[in-house]
């Protein structure tokens, strides 16, 4: 008797749709699967017959063979477990299926041996591309239905034992489908208590955030040990701006594919990425036989924060070069080529030299012009160019400290001007989604308009740093973000002024290097 479903394989972050093909025979008892399975596909033989039998279904000795179609698509994970089984009991006769049922419906999940349906990574992915591809339905684990209900148009099954799946396929017992309801998976975004309020001191620091968070530039801190660099990052969040209902959709897909949602539907807060210093490249960029996507992409429509840059290896920070241009990163296989969206904010922070202290108000530096040179040879200048906003961090001195006079600025208060400039972005380029750190080339001549002394400045400052064409852009572009933090429609000197200022410090690194 042979039978067939549909089913789906996540590839990069989507999905393809995968025809499960199930063959009962007589003959020696064997299960055989085909179409380039992974071990984890070759090995759910054990637990479909186990959870078949388990179930109460008699599975006499027959020859099993499944098909997974295409067969030339490499396929991997264990939500084939499902389908396969469901195929098995129709090829026994247990369940019928109607031609346009079996047309419709996709069936994705993972079998335990007593029958239960386990979640699987990729629902998110599977449910998205089903749409595309006409489907009006899954069937899929319970724990997976929130996330797979966010697609709208397509009725989601969410069933937690095979048992009660096949009540359902014999029309015994009705399953609800679930509701989209975005409403309640918003209340589950969490809150954090970081605020800036809470740093003393570093006005220079918290403005030049408040440019990379209004502009989407990368940044880098240099400062000594314990002088804020990382309690600074880990506050940039608090003055982001909310994730779209499109920015929630691709973030989520990818958190999706690689199973790290935690059993929530949904990624409501832009994410935040802290990778170690020891990752390696697979790890930062994504690959692996299966590419799976890596820290870069973990990180699309939110913050990467590398600390200890100069720990890195220095071929591992050399792959970040393209996809800090390019928003994405493609890996390449024998079999397949597979592209990541990698559009993430870099903020990064390194100690000046080996013992930290090399320009410190407070403490001498005893390094080396060699040791120096050999600790920030790691930093190329390709990759120091690809990063907006250079600032030195100086420790804090007790008297700021311990001054009540002096305010502290809140995340509210750095907001006030980001939503000044994000409305003024939105409406310049017709989109909530698009940012001045983004423009190519045309747009930035022609929304990047400079005042006659502002000209003058820039032309001076293009051969006094020894510019690239990418380091003019730069200073364009957060100049204009500046600006629009000021409400002007105008790049004037002050902007110019103030941009400089953030692109000067890769120049004084080229001065420690001999």
């Amino acid at each position: 008797m042979h039978t067939k479903l549909l089913s789906a394989c996540p590839v990069g972050v989507g999905a393809r749709i995968v025809q499960v093909e199930v063959d009962l025979a007589f003959g020696i008892p064997r299960f055989d699967i085909v179409g380039l399975p992974d071990a984890a596909i070759r090995e759910s033989s054990k637990r479909i017959i186990s959870a078949v039998k388990n179930c109460g279904f008699r599975l006499s000795a027959k020859r099993v063979t499944v098909n997974l179609a295409p067969a030339d698509l490499k396929k991997e994970g264990t939500l084939f477990d499902l389908p396969t089984a469901v195929g098995i009991l129709r090829a026994l006769k247990e369940i019928e299926l109607p031609l346009e049922f079996k047309k419709e419906t996709l069936f994705i999940g993972e079998l335990s041996l007593d029958g239960a349906i386990r979640p699987i990574k990729g629902a998110l992915a599977v449910a998205y591309d089903a749409k595309r591809a006409g489907k009006k339905r899954i069937i899929l684990p319970r724990a997976n239905a929130k996330e797979a209900a966010l697609i709208k148009e397509i009725e989601i099954i969410g069933v937690h034992h095979l048992t009660e799946l096949v009540a359902y396929l014999r029309g015994e017992h009705s399953i609800e489908p679930t509701k989209n309801s975005l409403k309640l998976f918003a209340q589950e975004k969490k809150t954090t208590d970081l605020d800036f309020s809470q740093v003393k001191g570093q006005r220079q620091a918290k403005r030049a955030l408040q440019i990379a968070a209004a502009g989407r530039h990368n940044i880098l801190f240099i400062g000594p040990p314990g002088s804020g660099k990382t309690m600074l990052a880990k506050r940039l969040p608090s003055i982001m701006p909310p994730l779209s209902f499109d920015e929630i959709l691709q973030t989520s897909k990818i958190y999706s594919i690689c199973g790290k949602l935690d059993g929530k539907p949904l990624v409501f807060d832009r994410p935040f990425r802290n990778p170690h210093h020891t990752i390696s490249q697979a790890g930062l960029i994504g690959g692996g036989s299966y590419p799976q996507p890596g820290e870069i992409s973990l990180a699309h429509n939110g913050i990467l924060f590398l600390d200890e840059l100069t720990e890195f290896k220095r071929d591992t920070l050399e792959v970040m070069r393209q996809p800090l241009e390019n928003k994405k990163v493609s890996i390449a296989r024998v079999q397949q080529s597979l592209s990541f969206p990698a559009s993430f904010l870099l903020v990064a922070a390194l100690n000046p030299c080996p013992c930290g202290f090399l320009g410190d108000k407070k403490r001498a530096c005893y390094c080396t012009n060699q040791q120096i040179n050999r600790y920030l040879s790691k930093l190329s200048g390709p990759l120091l160019d690809r990063v907006d906003l250079q600032i030195s961090v100086q420790s804090v001195a007790y008297d700021t400290i311990k001054a009540k006079d002096i305010p502290n600025q809140s995340s509210a208060q750095l907001l006030e001007k980001i939503n000044i400039a994000l409305a003024m972005q939105k409406k310049r380029f017709n989109s909530a989604d698009k940012w001045n750190a983004h423009m190519p080339a045309d747009e930035i001549e022609q929304f990047c308009v400079l005042t006659d002394p502002a000209e003058q400045l820039v032309k001076k400052a293009f051969e006094a740093l020894h510019l690239s064409m990418r380091g003019y852009h730069k200073l364009l572009k957060v100049s204009r973000t500046i600006a629009d933090l000021e409400g002007s429609e105008l790049i004037d000197l002050p902007h110019i002024r103030e941009a400089i200022m953030y692109r000067s410090l890769d120049q004084n690194l080229e001065k420690h290097r001999g």
